[in-house]
C-alpha cells in the first residue's frame, strides 16, 4: 500500500491531478527532475493529491474490458481506459504508460534517473535552478543554484512552464542518455552536456540538538525508510527524546511507515483499511521502545502514509503532535494492469487510524496547534514539549 507524494509532469487527463503532489519534501520548494514512485499492481495504496476527499470508485472489471475491446478495434487501450477513468468520477484514478510505470517502482526503491537538479520560476521570469545535487550530473559540471535556464536540447526555455521544463530535463528516463543545457549565470551564458544518472533519493535526516534530543526528519517513505527511523531510535542513548518531523511529508509506502511505527510501538494496531468493502489491517512490529518521549511535528503538507503514521502514533497514545491540521488524505487506490501493459490507479477505499477516525478531507488536528506548523517557531514548541515530556517520564 503506498501513497506517492511527488511533484510530476501534468497527465494527459484531469484525473491525472492526483499526483500532481508527489513527495514535496523531497523536492523542497522547488519541481525536481526525477521519476515518480508505484507500487507492483497487486499492491493497494493511498496516493497524496489535491486537497478534496476521494471520489467514487471504480469498476476495475469494466475498466479491463474497455481497454481489450479496444484493442481489439485497433484502438489504443492505454487512451480508452483513460476517458473511462476520466468519466467515473474518480478524481484520484489514472492511467499510466508501461515506461512510466517502470519509473514509478525505481524512485520508490530510493533512486531516480535524472540529472540531480530541481528548478522553480525566476523571480524576473524565467525558469532558474533552485538547487542542485554535488554528486549528480549537473554538480559535476558545474551548475549551480541560481543559474538561469536558457534552453534544453536547443529549445528555448522562456514561455514553458516548470512542468514543462522538469519534463525536457528528465527525457525518456534512461541512464546515460544525454540532454544539453544552456544556462545564464551574472551575464555570462555557458552550454554542458550532461548524462543522466540513477541517483538515490535522501528522504531521513538524523542528527542530534544541543539538548540531546534526537531529531529525526522524514520527507518521504521511500524503501528502507522505515528501518531506518527504527536504527536511529534504538542508536539513540537511553533517555534521550525523539522530535519526529513529517512536515511537508507526502508519503510513500505504507508499509515502511509503519515500520517507522515500529520504533515507537510494541506490536498491535497502526491502521485499517477497505479494499472494495473487505477491511484489512496494518499492524506495527514487537519490540518498539514505549517509554522513549516522542514529539510529532505535523502540517498541511503532512499527508497519506505520514498521516496514517501520525494518527497511530496520537492515537495510541505514543506522541504528542505539534504543529498545524495534517493534509487530510484517506484514501485507498488499487493499481490494475491493462491489457497493453499500461497501469490504471482506481480508488477502492478509505484507510483509518485505530480508533476508528476517517483522515479523508479531515486530516490530524494536532494536539498543540502552533501556527501553520512551519519555521522555527513550530520546532521550539516542539523541542519545549518534549522537554516537559522527559521532565516527567
Amino acid at each position: 500500500m503506498v501513497e506517492p507524494g511527488f511533484c510530476r509532469r501534468p497527465r494527459r487527463h484531469g484525473a491525472g491531478a492526483a499526483l500532481t503532489l508527489v513527495f514535496a519534501g523531497v523536492l523542497a520548494a522547488a519541481v525536481a527532475t526525477d521519476s515518480l514512485p508505484r507500487a507492483r499492481p497487486e499492491q493497494p495504496r493511498a496516493l497524496s493529491a489535491a486537497a478534496r476527499p476521494a471520489g467514487d470508485t471504480v469498476d476495475r472489471e469494466a475498466l479491463t474490458e474497455a481497454a481489450a475491446e479496444a484493442i481489439a478495434d485497433g484502438k489504443s487501450g492505454t487512451e480508452a481506459a483513460e476517458e473511462f477513468v476520466s468519466r467515473s468520477g474518480d478524481r484520484w484514478g489514472a492511467v499510466y504508460d508501461r515506461r512510466e510505470y517502470q519509473e514509478f517502482e525505481q524512485a520508490l526503491g530510493g533512486r531516480y534517473t535524472g540529472v540531480g537538479l530541481s528548478a522553480r520560476h525566476a523571480a524576473g521570469g524565467g525558469v532558474e535552478v533552485a538547487d542542485v545535487r554535488a554528486d549528480g550530473p549537473a554538480g559535476r559540471a558545474g551548475v549551480r543554484a541560481g543559474d538561469r535556464l536558457l534552453s534544453i536540447d536547443g529549445r528555448p526555455v522562456g514561455g514553458l512552464s516548470v512542468s514543462e521544463v522538469v519534463s525536457l530535463l528528465r527525457g525518456d528516463g534512461v541512464p546515460g542518455s544525454s540532454v544539453v543545457l544552456a544556462t545564464e549565470r551574472a551575464g555570462s551564458a555557458r552550454t554542458v552536456t550532461l548524462r543522466r544518472a540513477r541517483l538515490a533519493i535522501e528522504t531521513v535526516s538524523v542528527r542530534r540538538l544541543d539538548d540531546g534530543t534526537l531529531l529525526i526528519r522524514v520527507t518521504a517513505f521511500t524503501k528502507g525508510v522505515g528501518e531506518r527511523v527504527r536504527e536511529a531510535v534504538r542508536s539513540a542513548p537511553a533517555g534521550a527524546g525523539v522530535l519526529l518531523d513529517l512536515r511537508g511529508n507526502s508519503g510513500g509506502l505504507v508499509s515502511e511507515a509503519a515500520v517507522a511505527a515500529s520504533a515507537f510501538l510494541d506490536g498491535g494496531l497502526v491502521a485499517t483499511y477497505d479494499v472494495d468493502g473487505e477491511q484489512r489491517a496494518v499492524y506495527a512490529e514487537d519490540g518498539g521502545d514505549t517509554r522513549r518521549p516522542v514529539v510529532a511535528l505535523i502540517d498541511g503538507g503532512t499527508m497519506s502514509a505520514a498521516e496514517l503514521l501520525t494518527g497511530a502514533l496520537q492515537d495510541r497514545g505514543r506522541a504528542v503532535t505539534v504543529g498545524a491540521r495534517t493534509f487530510g488524505k484517506g484514501s485507498v487506490q488499487m493499481p490494475s494492469a491493462l491489457p497493453d501493459g499500461s497501469v490504471a490507479e482506481l480508488t477502492v477505499g478509505h484507510y483509518r487510524t485505530p480508533a476508528g477516525r476517517g483522515v479523508d478531507g479531515r486530516g490530524i488536528t494536532p494536539d498543540l496547534t502552533v501556527g501553520d506548523g512551519s519555521g522555527p517557531r513550530a520546532e521550539e514548541q516542539a523541542r519545549s514539549v518534549l522537554s516537559g515530556l522527559r521532565g516527567g517520564s
